[in-house]
Parts: C-alpha cells; structure tokens; sequence
C-alpha cells in the first residue's frame, strides 16, 4: 500500500465496468443497466435517479444534477448545468421589498427545477437506454419502499425536533410543511434505520412519464425522451408545479417552465503535471479544483510528505487563494463577465502562488488576484469586499455523487443536490422544485447577486481527469464548500501519492472555512481550519503556531465530504474504485 496508508474497504478492481455512489443500491441501480447492456450514462442517470429516491434529505428529481461526462464514440467532454434559474419575477429589488431583506427557507428560494432535464438530456444526447429502462430501479424504490439508510434517520430526526438551525439560520420549517411530513413521516413518526419507507407520488410521477414515453415511441427513442421531458416542463406536471408553487407565495410562472432548457457545452479545463482536469464552469465552484492543483503544481509535495505541516499548510493556502478568486469572481457567465481564461492559466497561478508564506497562514481570506492581466479581454468591475466574520448558517454539507465507467471508454460524473429542508414537496409528484436560490446573494456587485434568469453559483460540482486524452478518473462528492477541498486531496492522494483510490477516499482530510459560505446568508469563518481527529497531533499544533485556527473533529467527519471515484488504469486493462466510508457510498462492478 502507497505510503502505508490503510484502507478498511477493498478496492473494488474489475476490466469490464465500474460504478461508485453515495449509496449502495444506486450502485447497484447503475450497475444493473451496466449488465443489461447500457452504456456508462445509461448507468449513470440510473444511479442518479435512484439516489434522488434514496436521499430527499440530499436530492430531488426537481433539484439539480450538474454533469460531467465523456462519450468515447463521439469523441466528446461536455458539461451539462443541471441547474435551473431565478424565475423572471425574481430580483434583489423585490427580495428587499418582500422579505425582509433575505433569502428565506421555503418556496421563495425556488428556481426552476433543472435535475430532471439534466438527466433527460444525458441520455437522450449520449445514452442508449429509454427512459422506462434507465428509472425501473429508482421506480421500485419509489413504488415498493427502499430501507431508510441512516443519514435520512438522522436528518428526519434533526428536522422533527425543530431544534437545528436551517440555512437561514431559522428554525427548520419542513415540519409545517403537510406534503412534505405525510410522506416522509408517515403516521407522524421518523421511520427506524432499515425501516421500508415508499414514496408512492414520486413513483406516479415516474410512471407518468413512462406513459408519456411510450405514448411518443413510434417517433424514435430521442423524440420519445423529449416527450416525456416536455411533460415535466410543458405540460401537466409543469402545471401542478407551477399552481403549488404560486399558491404558497412563489414566483415560478409556466414561461419560467416552458423556456427552461440544460446547457451543454464544453467544461472548464486546466492541468496539473500532464494530466488534465475537466470541471464543470464558473456558473458552479467547480474551476477551484483546477486553481487550487495549478497552484499546488509548484510545489515539491511529495518531498513534504503525505499530510505534513508543510503539505496541509500549502493545500491550505492555495485554497484560500481560490475560494478568494471564487467570491470576487465566479459567477453565470451568462450574465455575468467572468476573466475564465485568466483564472485558469498556469501563468495566473505563478503569480498567485508567490503569495502564500509558507511559515505564516493568511489570518482571514486573502485579497483576490488580478487574472484580466492573463488574458486578452482586460474588461473587469469593481470586486467585491470580503463581509465581516460571520457565523450564522453554519457549515453544510448535503448532496450526493455518482460515477460510472463502461467496456466502451464512456464515463460519466454527476453530483445530484436539492433536499426537503429547502422547500416543500410539490403534493401528488412527490418531490421538490429546486432551492438553489439558497446559494445568492442579494448584491448588486456581488457576481452572484440577484437577477431574474439567472443561475445561482452552484457548490455541487462533478469531475474528471484525462490522461493521454482518455478518461483517467471521474470523481466528486457532496459536502456543499468542502466539496472542491476533499477533490482536491483525493486528487493529490493518487495522482502524486500513489494511493489506490480506496486509500486516496479513507485518507484523513482537512478543510479551510476562510471564505464567505455559499449558502445563505453566507456565513464567513475567518482562519478556521476543521480537520479529522486522524490527523498527527503534532502537524496540529504546527499549524495552530502558524496562525491557522484548527478545530479537531471527528476520526471519520462527513463534514469533510464523501468522496467516490473510478481509476481506469489503461496500462493494467483494470479499473478501481474508492467509495467513501464516512456516510453510505459504495463501489460494484466486474
């Protein structure tokens, strides 16, 4: 083993294909399409449809799904956004006017729905499957109950006590919510750890689409899949969403609904030493992995030595710099002019990289560099200023992630998000319309402030890593602002430690909370470090003396995310997968 490093679950190791997941049986959803013969995103919009049946708490089929995938026959890397936008009625303006000023809990953070498009979108463009095969495994969670894993047990227990703070440092609401409570506290009561818990209305709504499916299949799976998409969008499941959604004081319209489309294009691309690394755009966080490893890539890292004062200061301090760039600016680039090229250049990170001290931590967030100066456009804005200390909202780490890999050279990333603790279930459908509007701000200089079709900047953010322009490792994880961080490290852990990727997701991990939050109302925790109770005491105490403001949790924290990933090691003809043993990831394949 690389490092000595232990790993308390087996590498999974097979030729064929692989799937990883945060939760077993949508593994194993994904594998199932696998051994019927569908391709890596046929198994991936599987995995993703059963994790949004088997995490409400993290996922909806009305949240988001941002993607990340690479189809080998087509010779394409595309994104897909999966996240939707503030309805036209939404502005600053009116959130001052008519609701104090924030961004409250509840249908008022609605943005359009975007998962179920994202998913629809996959496997009409890139898949083989219809949609009747890719959702029979979520179907049969949904219809004939599913085991209540223990992170759901936990959420709805935190959640009924009305007790935990929410995002907006309110009191949990989904309680006061009836469509929400009757089906996931059925009888009023939270439902024991393997209890079988059915969701009878996500499972009609699945079924509706079917029909819809089938109803349009003499014109072509494709034309098929639209049908069933433009249902959700444009037809009766569009208009229920809609009525609840205004009945309850929101601002979805049914043009909101009916113009709302994925974007697909190609991800944000940088490198560290020949390998390169795809994430999604700067509409998410995704680009701060790339910064971060472009800002590490100067660094002689291995000679620190794996989690030594001097590594975990370094990754420290790149990441600083990037969640610094992050706030000042990313942004939808639809609406928003973001330096992208700049940010991603290596030349940009040179120069970032002479900021860090290696003998004294940044004591908050340090100020954002200039990447204009690195690119052709010089265009720029005023930046905006870093709050004052904050702590309220907390630190939050929902979502889930799946990853697949096929016979074909096919892979497939997705980081599904959106629970009941943002808004209320839509009654009869059974799931959410998205709460994303949860990460905005309400400033107008703010590159993520406010404005009507817009996109919030998403946390969720899937990944992938070529090596000789083939598919080397798609990973991700949930973890809200800890997500690019844990990337990060497991990247690092194979890529310059040798670490199997069971090892490289088991190894201890750190965190930085040096930055304004994503989610509202965007707590800020200057110099505060969280790091696994696993971590050398010693490298602690190093790096308190360095002004970094650690905080020990946990041996095993899932506040420092839950990582999955495939390793598709051309050289050996083999392919490995890591799942994350802090909450319920697991890996399959053969």
């Amino acid at each position: 083993m690389a490092l000595g490093i232990p790993s308390y679950r087996p590498t999974i190791t097979g030729t064929t294909h692989m799937v990883s997941s945060g939760h077993y049986l949508a593994a194993a959803a994904g594998y199932r399409i696998l051994e019927e013969g569908g391709n890596a995103i046929d198994a991936g919009v599987a995995s993703g449809l059963a994790i949004n049946v088997l995490f409400p708490h993290w996922t909806s089929f009305g949240g988001v799904a941002p993607i990340v995938l690479h189809h080998a026959g087509k010779g394409e890397t595309v994104e897909i956004d999966g996240l939707g936008r503030w309805p036209r009625a939404a502005s600053i303006d009116y959130f001052n006017k008519n609701a104090g000023g924030e961004i409250p809990v509840g249908i008022l953070r609605c943005v359009t729905p975007a998962a179920a498009d994202g998913w629809f979108t996959a496997l009409k463009l890139y898949g083989t499957m219809s949609f009747e095969q890719v959702v029979e495994p979520a179907l049969e969670l949904a219809e004939k109950g599913m085991p209540v894993a223990r992170s759901l047990h936990a959420s709805l227990v935190s959640g009924s006590s009305r007790s935990q703070p929410g995002s907006a440092g309110e009191e949990v609401l989904w309680t006061t919510w009836p469509s929400t409570t009757d089906i996931l506290l059925p009888g009023g009561r939270v439902p024991d750890v393997g209890e079988v818990l059915a969701q009878k209305d996500l499972a009609t709504s699945f079924r509706r689409l079917i029909d819809e499916e089938r109803a349009n299949a003499s014109r072509g799976r494709e034309e098929a899949l639209q049908a069933a998409r433009d249902l959700f969008y444009k037809g009766e499941m569009a208009e229920e969403m809609v009525r609840f959604a205004q009945e309850e004081g929101g601002l979805l319209t049914m043009e909101d609904m009916a113009s709302y489309q994925v974007s697909v294009g190609p991800p944000a691309r940088g490198s560290y030493k020949g390998i390169d690394v795809y994430t999604c755009g700067f509409w998410c966080q995704g680009p701060v992995v790339i910064q971060a490893l472009q800002l590490m890539e100067g660094f002689d890292l291995q000679s620190m030595g794996h989690n030594s004062a001097d590594y975990v200061h370094t990754l420290l301090e790149s990441l600083k710099l990037a969640f610094s760039d992050r706030h000042a600016y990313f942004g939808d680039p639809d609406l928003v002019e973001v330096p992208a090229a700049g940010l991603l250049s290596h030349a940009y990170a040179e120069q970032r990289r002479r900021s860090i001290d290696m003998a004294r931590a940044w004591p908050e967030m340090p100020p954002p560099g200039d990447p204009w100066a690195y690119q052709e456009s010089k265009a720029g804005r005023d930046v905006v200023a870093a709050p004052l200390p904050f702590a309220e909202g907390g630190l939050q780490t929902d979502t889930s992630y799946t990853c697949a890999v096929d016979r074909w050279g096919n892979a497939f990333s997705a980081t599904p998000s959106d629970g009941i603790t943002g808004s209320p279930i839509v009654p009869g459908l059974g799931f959410i319309i998205s709460s994303r509007g949860s990460q905005t701000w309400l400033d107008p200089n703010h590159p993520c402030g406010l404005a009507p079709g817009k996109r919030p900047r998403l946390t969720p953010n899937p990944a992938m890593a070529f090596k000789d322009g083939k598919p080397w490792l798609p990973f991700g994880t949930p973890g809200g602002d800890t997500q690019t961080q844990a990337m990060v490290q497991l990247f690092l852990n194979i890529a310059e430690f040798g670490m199997d990727p069971q090892q490289a997701v088991e190894a201890p991990r750190v965190s930085t909370w040096s930055f304004p939050g994503s989610f509202w109302p965007h707590a800020y925790l200057p110099g505060l470090v969280g790091v696994e109770g696993r971590v050398d005491p010693g490298v602690v105490a190093e790096l308190q003396r360095r002004g970094h403001n650690v905080d020990v949790w946990d041996d095993w924290s899932g506040r420092v995310s839950d990582l999955c990933a495939i390793e598709m090691d051309r050289d050996r003809g083999i392919l490995r997968a890591g799942a994350d043993n802090r909450r319920e990831s697991y890996a399959i394949g053969r």
